[in-house]
């Protein structure tokens, strides 16, 4: 078995709350240890508030803990700077819920994607290159470049957002709830891209979500957090089937037909093609 590429050793975030005079510390993360393999997903599920996507800022030096480490491919994240930091941070990216929130309203699709790759020195032809060779590899035609995000559907969005994740080649992308703003049939496209991606480049995945029906299908091993603890976690297959803590009961009890994940190759048939401008809600 391999080593790991992400580990998180006891991590603790607490944040500041409440107004003058009667400020108190709010517990976000409380102790929290987890794993992720090269080309393998981690789940990580639970409700709104639970400390997910605090969690998941920590595992990429978003945010740095109050108490504990992150190991990057061995490295202790806090301890790096300069330019191992900057080196660091190449190997790891995240794809938000909302993809606008990582594209610049006022620069094309290209001049977002070029960003990137022009902090990291890479200019000219060949950044022209890179972006059109992204594009493709996320099932779109090289002339959305010349659009701005306001111009493309949401799921478009969403594909030039994890096309830029991967400009710099990482090898761990954090998915911070990234179908949840769209329909389903889009859904369906993204998650298959996804899976699609992680088995060409042996990626790492922190599957963030509060949907239990998308975990088989995305996860090998998943962990549940309840009020910033990890309450139940292991092989995505078992904690589904035979989970053993009452909040994972619970949880589970909330998803209609748990052991029926949605038939995505039925979806897909009846796709919209993915590089259609028309607008959509989703």
């Amino acid at each position: 078995m391999s080593s790991a590429l992400v580990k998180a050793e006891g991590l603790v975030k607490r944040f500041r709350a409440g107004g003058l005079g009667r400020a108190h510390w709010s517990t976000a993360v409380d102790g929290v240890s987890l794993s992720i393999r090269t080309g393998e997903t981690l789940a990580l599920v639970g409700e709104s508030g639970s400390g997910k996507s605090t969690v998941a800022r920590l595992l990429i030096r978003l945010l740095d803990p109050d108490a504990g480490r992150v190991l990057f491919d061995g490295k202790d994240l806090a301890q790096l700077s300069g330019h191992a930091l900057t080196e660091a941070r190449r190997g790891f990216q995240m794809v938000f819920q909302d993809p606008l929130l990582s594209l610049n309203p006022r620069r094309t699709i290209g001049e977002n994607m070029r960003r990137p790759l022009e902090i990291a020195g890479i200019r000219g032809g060949e950044a022209a290159d890179r972006v059109e060779a992204l594009l493709r590899d996320v099932g779109l035609d090289a002339d959305k470049a010349v659009r701005f995000p306001g111009e493309i559907s949401g799921g478009q969005c969403q594909r030039v957002a994890i096309a830029r994740a991967l400009a710099l080649s990482p090898r761990f992308l954090v998915l911070d709830e990234p179908v949840s703003a769209l329909d389903v049939s889009v859904q369906a496209q993204i998650l298959n891209l996804l899976l699609d991606l992680q088995e060409s480049r042996q990626l790492a995945y922190l599957f963030v979500t509060h949907d239990l029906k998308l975990v088989r299908l995305m996860a090998q091993e998943t962990a549940v957090m309840s009020r910033g603890r990890i309450v139940e976690s292991g092989p995505a297959e078992a904690v589904l089937s035979q989970p053993t803590h009452p909040y994972t009961r619970r949880l589970l009890r909330g998803v209609l037909r748990i052991d029926a994940p949605p038939d995505w190759d039925a979806l897909a048939a009846g796709m919209h093609d993915p590089d259609s401008t028309i607008p959509t809600t989703n």
